[in-house]
């Protein structure tokens, strides 16, 4: 850290120690107050400086905006803890935080290391699947949030400590690191509000992920989506998951844990729906395309297992480049969304507008793969005078730019 960090850092530390007086109590509350009363950010300022202080005003409102951001993912917990705006984007999902925890440990380790601890979530996890914590961060403000989250929360048997990963890891031995036998990293993606896309980059640097890899069976590691498979080390499993249709994280399970070669998990309805493969299944078949599409789940694409779906689905790809399945009939898998083809026309724009007023179609969703089309200005251009929907799907077939009109209704 630079100076003018080292002092903001303290700064923050300090606010955060005050918040946890019964004075700083009293503040939150209000502010929480404040704004689930609907009141706008300035007269909530001033209410708040006249009422509980200037000191403690503008924390306790700040803090109370991340909780209520966090309140949808955490719950009832998220009134009881401190996150800064970073340390909130960072938090993964308490399920899948739970779900690492319940695995990491079944391998028989009962203490981890939480390497890089942010605001503590993966500690607070792992506190409450029953393991000894060592929670290690260099930066006090995140030492300071992970003390404070698991005291809030009245969990024991977790240590903050204050340590630079990369040196840990590589002073790592015996399968140990800190102490303990399992670990879970988090590498910092971002850098000066940047996402950083090559992991070499990332802070640790993706030398530490390998070392970390190599020296501890026992550890878990989350990396970016979009990491290059040619990375994962032998024997490394590497998962990725998704949630409401978007890749939620991607992780890389040591040696210890692994018991595929890749797996692709889905979260709905409340339960966790897996694929797996012990090694490369191939690319699915390419077919012309039939009476349904199927647009199938990023965790599914990125893992490179779309054919195992594809086979249980009797669907085949609509182009070898393109990840948009067909087949003769909708289902009910939870790996894709079904849309009912009524036209593939050649991409023309003018073609596909006379298509759509001839149908009486004025409204247009419009999705895209293998296009560089925008979306939503194309759906602009297609709005019409008529009272029906449709979705238009933009993309290649057999290398052709196609586009298939589509019932609105997924399935």
């Amino acid at each position: 850290m630079d100076p003018g960090s080292d002092e903001q850092a303290a700064e923050t530390v300090r606010q955060l120690s005050a918040l946890a007086t019964p004075e700083g109590e009293a503040a939150l509350s209000r502010a929480a107050a404040l704004l689930a009363g609907g009141t706008d950010a300035v007269s909530a300022l001033s209410r708040l400086r006249a009422e509980v202080g200037t000191e403690l005003a503008g924390p306790a409102w700040g803090i109370a905006r991340q909780r209520e951001k966090a309140r949808p993912v955490f719950g009832a917990d998220a009134d009881r803890l401190l996150f800064t705006a970073d340390t909130l984007e960072q938090a993964g999902r308490p399920a899948l935080a739970d779900r690492r925890a319940t695995r990491l440990l079944a391998g028989g380790a009962d203490a981890v290391a939480d390497l890089g601890c942010a605001a503590g979530t993966d500690t607070i996890a792992l506190a409450r699947a029953g393991a000894r914590v060592v929670a290690v961060d260099r930066d006090p403000v995140a030492r300071e949030l992970t003390r404070r989250n698991v005291t809030a929360l009245g969990l024991a048997g977790v240590e903050v400590v204050e340590a630079d990963v990369v040196d840990l890891v590589a002073a790592a031995t015996d399968g140990e690191v800190a102490g303990c036998r399992a670990a879970v990293l988090d590498p910092a993606r971002r850098a000066g509000g940047r996402r950083q896309l090559d992991p070499d980059r990332w802070s640790p640097p993706w030398s530490t992920v390998g070392t970390l890899l190599e020296r501890l069976p026992d550890a878990v590691v989350k990396v970016a989506p979009g990491l290059d498979h040619d990375r994962v080390p032998p024997g490394v499993e590497a998962e990725w998951v998704s949630a409401g249709g978007t890749i939620v994280e991607a992780l890389l399970w040591g040696r210890g844990l692994s018991t595929t070669w890749r797996r692709a998990t889905l979260r709905h309805d409340g339960r966790f729906t897996e694929v797996t493969a012990d090694d490369d299944p191939g690319p699915a078949p390419v077919d012309a395309v039939r009476g349904w599409l199927h647009e199938p789940d990023p965790a599914l694409i990125r893992s490179g297992l779309l054919s195992l779906v594809a086979a249980d689905l009797g669907a085949t790809l609509v182009d070898p480049t393109i990840a948009y399945l067909t087949s003769d009939r909708a289902t009910d898998s939870p790996w894709v969304r079904s849309y009912r083809v009524s036209e593939v026309l050649p991409f023309n724009l003018k073609k596909l507008k006379a298509h759509l007023r001839g149908r009486g179609i004025g409204r247009v969703v419009v999705k895209k793969r293998g296009s560089a089309i925008e979306p939503e200005a194309l759906a602009r251009r297609l709005r019409g005078p008529g009272t029906d929907a449709a979705v238009v799907v933009v993309t290649r077939v057999a290398g052709a730019p196609t586009a298939l009109v589509c019932a609105a209704q997924a399935r």
